[in-house]
């Protein structure tokens, strides 16, 4: 009884209400929101892992643009038929550099946390301008556009300064020659020697030798997919789950 009148007491006085749901509120978003800043120090990081090359990066944004995400899950669950399908379950440090991550919520079409390497820049091109000539089960779009469409890249490396100050640690000479190394990954025959050695792993596409275009990015963005970490590494028998 006594506590009905106070719950009573409170919801008559209106001044009351507010201040003690702004409070309840306060302490709720505390909880939630300080873990947030402590990132760096929860987040294990894993051997391997690094940021996204300029063309990966800029690739992920016409993913993010193009709603891949809504289709394809980025996220393998340490279940037995997941990994069985898919891989390694997926580490928190692989999407440490990601704004926003891109785990999904559903697999329209299969996951593609580990689709990096397995299958050539040809496949990759040809499935995206025509998915069904080589899946013809497939229910995904057509992205034939991309091939025909130049990538918009004159300011990437305001974009990476942009993506460092959230965290992610792109050094100044990374900023200083993205534009450089977004094209020689996407230049046919260029020098790749820089690129590879501030972005291990990093793979070349073949382009079209006359200008860079979203189609490439998006390759590019898809080939390096779950390829950072080593899995066979000795090393790595305590990576995070």
């Amino acid at each position: 009884m006594a506590g009905r009148f106070s719950h009573a007491s409170i919801e008559k006085h209106a001044y009351v209400l507010l201040i003690l749901a702004l409070l309840t509120i306060s302490i709720g978003g505390i909880v939630e929101i300080v873990p947030l800043f402590t990132i760096e120090t929860t987040v294990e990081h894993v051997k391997g892992v690094r940021p996204y090359s300029p063309l990966e990066q800029a690739g992920r944004d016409i993913y993010v643009r193009e709603g891949c995400y809504l289709c394809h899950s980025q996220m393998i669950r340490s279940l037995r038929d997941e990994v069985e399908r898919y891989g390694h379950y997926s580490l928190a440090a692989e999407s440490m550099y990601d704004h926003p991550f891109q785990w999904g919520s559903r697999r329209i079409g299969p996951d593609l946390a580990r689709v990096g390497g397995k299958y050539s820049n040809d496949w990759h091109y040809g499935h995206l301008i025509n998915p069904q000539s080589l899946v013809p089960e497939s229910l995904m779009p057509k992205y034939a556009f991309l091939a025909e469409t130049p990538l918009a890249y004159g300011n990437i490396a305001e974009k990476l300064k942009t993506l460092r100050i959230v965290g992610v640690p792109y050094s100044d000479d990374e900023v200083t020659n993205a534009k450089a190394d977004l094209e020689a990954q996407a230049t046919p025959g260029a020098d790749t020697d820089a690129l590879v050695k501030r972005y291990p792993k990093a793979i070349a596409v073949p382009g079209n030798g006359k200008s860079v275009t979203e189609l490439d990015a998006l390759v590019a963005y898809l080939q390096v997919l779950g390829t950072m970490v080593d899995f066979a590494d000795p090393s790595a028998e305590n990576l995070q789950q």
